[in-house]
């Protein structure tokens, strides 16, 4: 049986049970995952549901490349047409980037179709106008699969913990640098053949940009701030670095402290401060130490994991696979399932939470420790030049230590909490010194001390 095929089934009256017609756009790794699922787990997924779900269309853009196990006469090449067909009640958008997603989008939504989509770019950059679309046309916009692949976060973000107040989202939310910095420090390879391995493998693009340089994990971060802080945020307000830059040294500097480098999505709520107005929320992507106590600091390979902390339910971890095919393809039909329920109750889900509107920290104002490294000349008083140098920018040194000697001598500096802006001035004053000879490294240190 193909999903094409009518599935009658008992109604009031005796009736067939008219199914809900789902349009698919997209129909790479996870579309084709997802129109096989749809096919196999009809049954089930009728069951669940309460009618049947009826696959009518899949856009793509070519039509001549083979898909085995699927009926050739479901493609099209008019995604405009598919979307806008009369009837259709769910539209599936698995194609990824902003055009012509979002064009696609909204022409579901105007047209009366509940949406599952996996696009976090899409999401981070103009989700509010997706939701007013929604809202508008009182029908659903879900998006599970966006975050982190088979991991259910948005949902307990947006419904299970509505009732609390989250203080913190941390999260590893892109497999392809967790797989990179986990064998960087496993093996002891340097950034680039890392790199070269992980394509090889498949976990790295050919172009690894969006991945190593953190776009993928900051249009993430996006997502889950404004699900954690019910505020608008987008991917310009997240700050974000990339892996690109560090290095075995920086690997070895953690390991002797006890720590792991990790590319780290923070979302995290100011602390309160009497009559300074609202706590904002600073949202940011770069590497940083972790205790290799952390929950996160046991996260390896391609796995992603996301660490919340609230008020009332404490702290929390979701953690498995967060890409591929089937992960990703089990996370969409989460959402199809759940959408189509709505559909047949006449109800729809949870939309937009912006209510709160907190301010954006900007970087400067963000507060964490540092490791700091340091190419010195090896002489006398070095150490208590480069101490006066901290103490003179209010950035207090927790440890330091020198490493090599002659040309090769190096201060290793962990800084106590200071603002990103007192470091950055800490860094830039340092250059200046006649016995600093470079700043090598300059990395956060988060989690607990």
């Amino acid at each position: 049986m193909t999903t094409t095929e009518k599935v009658s089934g008992p109604s009031t009256g005796g009736e067939p049970t008219p199914p809900l017609r789902v349009a698919l756009l997209g129909c790479g790794v996870v579309g084709s995952e997802v129109a096989r699922l749809l096919i196999d787990s009809a049954s089930d997924l009728r069951a669940r549901v309460g009618r049947p779900l009826e696959l009518v269309g899949i856009a793509v853009r070519r039509l001549n490349r083979p898909r085995e196990g699927l009926d050739a006469g479901l493609f099209t090449t008019d995604a405009e047409g598919l979307v806008s067909r009369s009837g259709v009640d769910l539209v599936i958008e698995v194609i990824g980037g902003i055009e012509p997603a979002r064009s696609l989008i909204l022409s579901a939504l105007r047209h009366g179709a509940s949406v599952v989509t996996a696009n976090k770019a899409l999401l981070a950059e103009d989700g509010a106008t997706l939701y007013a679309a929604a809202e508008q046309s009182g029908v659903d916009l879900y998006f599970e699969a966006a975050v982190a692949g088979a991991i259910p976060i948005v949902r307990p973000l947006r419904e299970s913990l509505v009732g609390d107040e989250i203080t913190s989202v941390i999260g590893i939310v892109n497999g392809t640098t967790n797989y990179i910095l986990d064998k960087m420090d496993s093996q002891g390879a340097g950034f680039a053949e890392t790199l070269v391995d992980a394509q090889a493998l498949g976990y790295a693009e050919a172009d690894p940009t969006a991945d190593v340089d953190g776009f993928d994990a900051a249009a993430k971060a996006a997502i889950l701030a404004s699900l954690a802080f019910h505020t608008r945020v987008g991917a310009a307000d997240v700050y974000r670095e990339g892996i690109s830059e560090v290095t075995t040294s920086d690997i070895a500097s953690a390991r002797e402290m006890g720590s792991v480098v990790k590319l780290l999505a923070l979302c995290e709520l100011s602390p309160a401060v009497d009559g300074a107005g609202p706590r904002g929320v600073s949202v940011r992507v770069h590497p940083a130490m972790i205790p290799r106590s952390h929950p996160l600091a046991s996260v390896t390979g391609a796995y992603n994991a996301v660490f919340v902390e609230s008020r009332s339910a404490g702290r929390l971890m979701f953690y498995g696979p967060g890409a591929g095919g089937s992960p990703t393809a089990s996370a969409v039909l989460g959402d199809l399932v759940t959408v189509a329920r709505n559909r047949v109750r006449g109800a729809a889900g949870p939309g937009e939470s912006s209510y709160a509107a907190r301010p954006i920290d900007p970087i400067d104002d963000v507060v964490t420790r540092y490791h700091v490294c340091l190419e010195v000349a090896d002489v006398t008083g070095v150490l208590a030049t480069v101490a006066a140098c901290f103490a003179e920018h209010g950035v207090s040194i927790q440890t330091v230590r020198q490493q090599g000697r002659g040309t090769d001598a190096q201060l290793v500096v962990v800084t106590h909490r200071a603002t990103d802006a007192a470091l950055s001035a800490t860094v830039r004053a340092l250059r200046t010194l006649p016995s600093v000879r470079d700043v090598t490294s300059v990395m956060r240190v988060e989690g607990e001390t």
